[in-house]
């Protein structure tokens, strides 16, 4: 199957949507174990359904679950959207900038969440699964091209079987859901004042935004409390 490409997010209030620790955790259950109706993902979350149902109506005005079909009210079913999410490339105004941030915060929660909860588990796992689980750590010395090359290629690899998450007979037997993160930063630790900087000018002031870590989610510090009285 083709390579999906990532939905870039460029609306303010599109991040907003996103950046919400429940909302965050409902999409995350809909994209594994859906189609579910809100009453069934309020049994996973522990939430109520009137609380669910609310956030996945909000979830789907942003494009990021829809209707399965068949069923009315809280009793109708949710499914992913399944293409990938992108944000925080490029020039953006303050107010896109912060909501970008918020919203990675609440990724990288659920993510560093989810790890814990393997690491906890993981000696109670066959064999098979607690070998083939595992996270890398390195440091090594990249221009910002080869950076961005290595972005693209993780990036490809996160892709390559998205089908799966809409598709259950697309599932090999023997497949469960795996959480996929890689980081890839550079080291600013230690005084940053003498290190040339290709996007400063002559006087040291920025010629420009720098370019943002880009996010990929199916993705604390909640940045959209707009008329939700229920969390």
């Amino acid at each position: 199957m083709p390579e999906q490409q990532p939905r870039e997010i460029t609306d303010v209030d599109t991040l907003r949507a996103l950046a919400h620790p429940l909302r965050l955790r409902i999409l995350n259950t809909v994209g594994l174990y859906g189609p579910l109706t809100a009453t069934e993902v309020a049994e996973r979350v522990g939430e109520s359904p009137a609380n669910c149902s609310w956030h996945l109506r909000q979830l789907a005005k942003y494009g990021f679950v829809t209707e399965a079909g068949g069923g009315t009210g809280r009793q109708r079913p949710w499914r992913l959207v399944t293409e990938g999410h992108r944000w925080g490339e490029g020039e953006q105004s303050p107010e896109l900038a912060r909501a970008g941030d918020a919203a990675t915060h609440v990724l990288l929660d659920l993510e560093y969440r989810k790890l814990r909860d393997w690491l906890a588990v993981r000696r109670q796992e066959s064999s098979v699964w607690r070998d083939a689980g595992f996270f890398n750590q390195s440091i090594g010395w990249y221009t910002a091209d080869e950076l961005a090359e290595m972005k693209q290629e993780i990036g490809s690899l996160f892709g390559r079987h998205l089908d799966r998450i809409s598709d259950p007979a697309a599932r090999p037997a023997g497949s469960r859901p795996v959480r996929l993160m890689a980081w890839g930063v550079p080291e600013v630790d230690g005084p940053a004042a003498g290190r040339a900087d290709p996007a400063r000018n002559a006087e040291g002031g920025p010629v420009g935004n720098n370019a943002e870590t880009t996010e990929h989610g199916t993705v604390v510090g909640d940045a959209d409390t707009k008329e939700d009285g229920e969390r």
